[in-house]
Formats: structure tokens, C-alpha cells, sequence
């Protein structure tokens, strides 16, 4: 039996009773290895770290790299219009009859000597009327109002601008230099356009948790796939509503426990982390306490996963190994452990941290009740 089935046996057999009831510890803090113990297999899913796993990791790598622009955001930009909405003010010019234009004057603005759009969606023009200019774009009304003034004017040339946008908005919160509303303009405003309108991303933000709401649902955005990967796949046009929210990156912390010399948060920022690199910042493995089979990362199940956890276990008892761990990605939340031998107390760890998983918050208090393992 190799070491990875070895640990795998150890770690998915037994789980202390503390699962049900709180942790079986003993006084001081440390775990009662004599407690009873129930099986771990319906809890987690145990994968070993290969050369496989790792190739799978680097196409999707070079997969997300390579893909640009979207064809369907490249078409919805081309195809873009502006449709016209309650509180917009239109700026109406008839050429060679100024008694049609609404004086700009000296001291009025576009918008003060524009036409507003009313709640009902229309507006009112001299020799037309009322118009119902809601959801029409520009042309469509332009058209609209060179129809009907063709009674009173040989041949009208008519123009139609938007002089203020005020009917659609998007919203940008969060961690932005300039959180707030933004206007729907004439020019196509994707993800990318909103967070540099609202002075870019703080120096907190958290760059792999951007949320877009839209119509009740939500969908999770990566800024660092777009910024530091060239993947615009994750970018996409903005709706009229739409709620772009940045996260904070202060709990995005991976917990690195167990044998290293430096145990304890390591907060991911902007870049992703390897395994590797975890453990590098938590100073290395203590060689001559740390099991070399006994890496693990323990990584919680979306909701609604049949189980709650998947634990990684890399060997790196050679350099080939140990290699690896530089091309394992880490995710927020991950839990680092490097185990002592024998590797049997394992079953112990992976039985306190499980119920704090689902609770990231928790893992740092549940690193000194584990003590010196």
C-alpha cells in the first residue's frame, strides 16, 4: 500500500463523536484520542495532488488565458442603442427654423433648453404634439417627428440628441474609489467601464468575488481573470438596474496549520496563491516533526454538495513532488495542514475542522484547540 492510500484509509475511517456533539477534547485543549470515533467517509472526498490533477489545472490555466473579447460582447456592443426613458431630456433641432428650437441661450444648458421625457413617456413638440418617445432610440424618434412636421415643412431636417441621461442607471458598490450610481449613456457601458468610472478598484477590494445582480439573480465575476489574465470572458454589457457590488478581501485568508514554523492567516490578495507559496509564507515545513505524505488542504463544498469538504493530499517526500505544489492553486478559505507522524492523528484534525469550514471565521480558533499535533 502506498503512503497516499495509507493516509486516505486513516483520514476517511474515523471521525470522533465530537462531530455531533462538539469537539472531544481533552482539558488543555488538546484532542482525547480515546473518544469514540464514526466513519468520515460520507463527510469529505479525498483527492490525491498528481501530475494528472496538476495538467488538468494548467489547461484550464492557458484555457482561460486565451479567450479575449467575446463574440456575443463584441456583437452586443456593435448592436447597441440607447432607448429613451422617463427624465431623459432630448435636445430637438429643426435646421432653418429656429422658431421649432427651444433657445439654447447664454445661461441655459443643453439640458435646461432640451425637451424632458415625462413619467407618461412622452413629450410635447410644436405642429406634433404629444409623442410617446419611451423606448425609442434617437433615429426612431427622429423619424417620428420628421413624419408629422412634413404637413407644416417642405422637407424637415430634424436632429435628436440625448442632452442628459437620466432614466437608467447601474449601481457600483463596495470596494470602488467612487461607489455610487452611474448613468446609462449612448455608449455601451461594460463591467470594466463601471469600475473604472468609479475610480477603479481600493487597494481592499477582492478581486475574485465581484458580484453582478440582475432581476433577482446573481452572478460572480473575477476582475483578476480580466486584469491580470486577459480573460474578458468575465467581462459583459451592463443592464439598466444592474448591481455591480466589490467585495472586501479582508477575510479572503487561506489557514496555514499544523508543522510549518510560521502557523497561522495568510490573506490571498489580488494574486492567487499556490500551495506552495502557502507554505513558503508560513515559513516551510519543519522537516524533522512534518509527516513528508501528510500535506493536505482542505477545501469546503459549494451548498447543496452531498459532502462537505474535499481534502488534497500532497506527498513531498521528492523534489518532483514538492514541484507540484507550485502549479496547486490555493482558494480563499482553503486550510493548510501539514500533519505529524503517525499520520492516524490526522482523523483527528480533519474531525475538528470540518464544522468550522462552512464558518471560515472559525478556523483560527479552531488551530489552538489542536495544538501540537
Amino acid at each position: 500500500m502506498n503512503k497516499f492510500s495509507r493516509g486516505a484509509c486513516f483520514v476517511v475511517a474515523l471521525l470522533p463523536l465530537g462531530m455531533a456533539g462538539g469537539c472531544a477534547l481533552a482539558p488543555g485543549g488538546h484532542i482525547d484520542y480515546e473518544a469514540q470515533e464514526v466513519s468520515l467517509d460520507e463527510q469529505i472526498d479525498i483527492v490525491t495532488i498528481t501530475p494528472e490533477l496538476i495538467a488538468e489545472y494548467r489547461i484550464d490555466s492557458d484555457t482561460s488565458k486565451a479567450q479575449g473579447v467575446t463574440t456575443e460582447l463584441t456583437s452586443e456592443i456593435e448592436n447597441y442603442e440607447y432607448r429613451v426613458g422617463p427624465g431623459d431630456v432630448l435636445n430637438i433641432v429643426v435646421y432653418e427654423h429656429p422658431e421649432l428650437t427651444i433657445p439654447a441661450g447664454g445661461e441655459r444648458s443643453a439640458e435646461e433648453s432640451g425637451n424632458i421625457v415625462h413619467s407618461d413617456g412622452t413629450i410635447y413638440y410644436p405642429y406634433v404634439g404629444n409623442l410617446k418617445v419611451e423606448g425609442r432610440t434617437v433615429s426612431e424618434i427622429r423619424q417620428m417627428i420628421t413624419s408629422r412636421l412634413s404637413t407644416y415643412v417642405t422637407e424637415p431636417q430634424v436632429e435628436v440628441r440625448v442632452a442628459a441621461f437620466n432614466s437608467k442607471k447601474v449601481y457600483v458598490s463596495g470596494e470602488v474609489n467612487t461607489p455610487g450610481a452611474q448613468p446609462i449613456t449612448n455608449v455601451p457601458m461594460t463591467i470594466l467601464d463601471a469600475i473604472s468610472a468609479a475610480g477603479g478598484a481600493t487597494e481592499n477590494a477582492n478581486w475574485h468575488n465581484i458580484v453582478l445582480s440582475r432581476n433577482g439573480q446573481e452572478r460572480t465575476i473575477s476582475l483578476y481573470e480580466m486584469l491580470k489574465r486577459g480573460n474578458l470572458a468575465h467581462n459583459s454589457l451592463l443592464q439598466p438596474g444592474d448591481l455591480l457590488h466589490i467585495a472586501s478581501s479582508e477575510n479572503q485568508n487561506i489557514s496555514v496549520m499544523g508543522q510549518v514554523r510560521n502557523p497561522g492567516n495568510i490573506t490571498t490578495g489580488r494574486e492567487r496563491m499556490s500551495l506552495t507559496d502557502a507554505l513558503g509564507r508560513a515559513g516551510g515545513v519543519v522537516e524533522s516533526r512534518a509527516e513528508p505524505s501528510g500535506i493536505f488542504v482542505i477545501r469546503g463544498n459549494p451548498a447543496g454538495s452531498n459532502k462537505m469538504a474535499t481534502v488534497y493530499q500532497l506527498d513531498i517526500s521528492n523534489a518532483v513532488a514538492l514541484n507540484m505544489g507550485s502549479y496547486f492553486p490555493l482558494e480563499p478559505h482553503d486550510v493548510v495542514y501539514v500533519t505529524s507522524a503517525p499520520l492516524a492523528r490526522w482523523n483527528n484534525v480533519i474531525s475538528l475542522l470540518l464544522p468550522s469550514i462552512s464558518l471560515p471565521g472559525n478556523v483560527a480558533s479552531t488551530s489552538n484547540e489542536i495544538g501540537d499535533l
